[in-house]
């Protein structure tokens, strides 16, 4: 039987972070589930490209967008599952358990948020968030099934809130798999947890509201 999972990561100056990424997935490698690895890149420096091409990625390029690198990363992409996780994020040890029991399933699947450092309570809320209203984010990972992927077009081409739209239209319930996906924590400590948290909050506020994406984008960036 193939390897039926192809990774797919979207980067930008991805560099300091992607080793990390890619150590982790080594345990599919092992496993027998990881058949590709794509990495959608949106014009980094030379850093993270030689850093991809070390861990034998194929690479895409294109202009920078998450949700358009997730788009042409997951066209790319032969596989039965794609397993979409962002550069920053390290699945925790053990992930191929979890992850293998769910293939016999054809529901979408997210894995527990941790934070490398601190963030307790709002790891908690995005997991009770995920759990209570089937909201995970793209800090969270996302594994589809390629049939489910095409069932609700898969990702748009925006700069921001790509990964709520697609679980916004997915069919059917997402499941919460039993490993965690450990991501940095460097923009909350940067930007300070309570002032990062209100701002994405109120980012995703505007957005259900019906608010423009790009406007969004360029406010989320300054």
């Amino acid at each position: 039987m193939p390897a039926p999972l192809a990774v797919i990561i979207p980067t930008l100056n991805a560099g300091q972070t992607l080793p990390g990424c890619l150590a982790a997935l080594m345990e599919g490698v092992d496993a027998g589930l990881i058949a590709e690895l794509i990495v959608s890149d949106g014009g980094s420096c030379v850093d993270t490209l030689a850093q991809a091409d070390a861990w034998g990625a194929h690479i895409i390029t294109g202009p920078a967008s998450r949700g358009g690198q997730l788009q042409r990363g997951c066209a790319q992409a032969r596989a039965a599952w794609f397993l979409v996780l962002h550069a920053d994020t390290v699945l925790s040890p053990g992930w191929t358990n979890a992850v293998g029991a769910h293939l016999d399933t054809q529901k979408a699947a997210y894995f527990q948020l941790r934070f490398d450092r601190g963030g307790r309570a709002v790891a908690a809320w995005a997991n009770i968030r995920a759990r209570v209203f089937g909201l995970p984010f793209g800090d969270q990972g996302l594994l589809i099934p390629r049939a489910l992927y095409a069932d609700v077009e898969g990702y748009a081409d925006i700069p921001l809130m790509e990964d709520v739209a697609m679980v916004r239209a997915r069919k059917g319930h997402l499941v919460a798999l039993d490993a965690r996906a450990i991501t940095s924590s460097a923009k909350f400590r940067r930007q300070g947890w309570i002032r990062r948290g209100a701002r994405n909050l109120w980012t995703q506020a505007r957005y259900f509201a019906g608010a423009n994406v790009a406007q969004l984008a360029r406010h989320y960036r300054r």
